[in-house]
């Protein structure tokens, strides 16, 4: 156990603090006080500037959306903080997010096809907009038990050239998918939790859900 932590310790201080995080419902800090500011001053009713992205922020935020032209989503990403007017973050983060991204489509599925391995990515994404995972893409990967890449240390092999294509492509949208959270593999899955959540499709040898 103790060997697990100082692991955990280890690989939170090797992610890239610049990695970008998506402000959306449950969100607090700095950011969404400016976003609440921007928003109030416009006549959107976000309630108290309080730096916290509850309902009425999030609500507000999807009408912005709707009102310029963006997926009504409630989440603060770069497309929506730009036409707000606010630092996107996107430019300096965008170099890590591939790489990570890529290093979990390396360990998770490079025996796939290609559609197959922008499909990890796009999970991985998918959990990022979720209220259920973390908000950023590193806290996705690293989130404990997540990834069997992260566990049996796969993540680390150098990925080729095919899954920063495939992480590049999934960052531009595509998901092929279809807004799966979940994913596994119907040989070697153990779990009957996994095996009982919803299936949305099956890309290779991977199951898609929600």
């Amino acid at each position: 156990m103790k060997k697990l932590i100082i692991l955990l310790t280890i690989l939170a201080i090797m992610i890239p603090c610049n990695v970008y995080a998506l402000s959306k419902l449950g969100s607090t800090g700095s950011e969404v006080r400016n976003i609440q500011t921007r928003l109030k001053s416009w006549g959107y009713n976000i309630g108290t500037v309080d730096g916290i992205y509850g309902t009425r922020t999030e609500s507000a935020v999807k009408q912005f959306q709707r009102n310029n032209g963006l997926t009504p989503d409630g989440i603060a990403g770069p497309a929506t903080l730009a036409k707000i007017g606010l630092p996107t973050g996107a430019s300096s983060s965008n170099s890590s997010n591939v790489n990570l991204l890529a290093r979990v489509i390396s360990g998770e599925a490079r025996g796939e096809s290609y559609t197959g391995q922008v499909a990890i990515a796009a999970v991985v994404l998918n959990r990022v907009k979720h209220s259920s995972f973390p908000n950023s893409i590193s806290g996705v990967i690293y989130q404990p038990g997540a990834f069997t890449a992260v566990s049996d240390g796969q993540i680390n092999i150098t990925p080729t050239q095919s899954c920063y294509n495939a992480a590049r492509d999934a960052l531009n949208g595509w998901d092929p998918t279809g807004g799966s959270i979940y994913y596994y593999n119907p040989q070697t899955a153990t779990s009957s939790w996994i095996r009982s959540r919803p299936i949305i499709t099956q890309i290779g040898k991977h199951v898609f859900c929600i």
